[in-house]
């Protein structure tokens, strides 16, 4: 199948995109980071083949399945790499701590059942386009926030303790992540509530009633107030650097038992998320 092909040529692209971004990370040489980055679009322009092939083959959306869930929020974590080389501040080793991210992503696509299958009934509705790529791409913001938080922290270490070797060459300004991490938020956020709203009026759509406390509807109310108390602490009272970025990495791990955890392990309303 023509959407096989161009997953599979996917990964083997992010793969190739990682090892050049970690030879870039080492080496500091400008034409190791130009080629990393054109392998990394050019998995991204199979990447979107691959899912508009799924899309027509399903004929809905290629969100209904852990596995296409899963591929898509790889395939939004690397548009929004790109989207934010071009708008925001300029963090070249981004791509060294981010590409991993992106392949373990594809690996757990790869190895979950990708059998099309009928939707079910409360998918079949005009809310699933809307509300599931809209979460998705928020996590995708948010995933690189969490990777600058953690490279803010790595840099600061390094700081502190007056260690200004090798990787504090390699790592950008702490200024540069902490911006970065606030540009996540700034788009991210917005995006996660616009998400939860259009997931409870499909909700009340499909099963009559607008929150019925679903396990998955519970942590990514979690994780909303995670990120809504972020984001307070930034515009009103000022927090910057350490706190923000440690408020990141702990939507990271509320995310990751939202996405991975709730879906695979937890029954519910959204038992469709399930890896089988």
């Amino acid at each position: 199948m023509p959407e096989v092909f161009f997953f599979k040529l996917t990964l083997i692209l992010y793969a190739v995109s990682t090892v050049g971004f970690f030879i870039y990370f080492y080496t500091l040489r400008p034409e190791a980071l130009k080629g990393a980055r054109w392998v990394f679009l050019s998995g991204f322009v199979t990447h979107t083949l691959s899912l508009l092939l799924r899309l027509k083959a399903l004929k809905a959306p290629p969100v209904t399945s852990f596995h296409e869930a899963t591929s898509f929020l790889a395939w939004a974590v690397v548009g929004v790499y790109f989207f934010l080389a071009y708008r925001g501040p300029k963090v070249y080793t981004l791509g060294t701590f981010l590409a991993p991210l992106v392949l373990f992503l594809m690996i757990a696509s790869a190895i979950s059942p990708a059998t099309i299958l009928p939707l079910p009934p409360a998918l079949r509705s005009f809310w699933l386009p809307i509300h599931a790529t809209i979460s998705l791409i928020s996590y995708a913001f948010f995933l690189v926030s969490a990777v600058a938080g953690l490279m803010y922290l790595i840099q600061e270490r390094q700081v502190k303790r007056k260690t200004l070797g090798g990787i504090f060459r390699r790592l950008p300004p702490l200024e540069s992540l902490d911006r970065l991490n606030e540009l996540c938020l700034k788009y991210g956020f917005p995006l996660l509530t616009l998400g939860i709203i259009t997931g409870a009026l499909w909700a009340e759509e499909a099963w009559g009633s607008y929150w019925s406390w679903d396990p998955k509807e519970t942590w990514s109310l979690i994780l909303w107030f995670i990120y809504a108390a972020l984001l307070h602490e930034r515009l009103i009272v000022g927090w910057r650097g350490r706190r923000a970025a440690l408020m990141a990495l702990l939507g990271f791990v509320v995310w990751i038992i939202s996405f991975f955890v709730v879906n695979l392990f937890l029954s519910g309303l959204h038992t469709y998320g399930k890896w089988t």
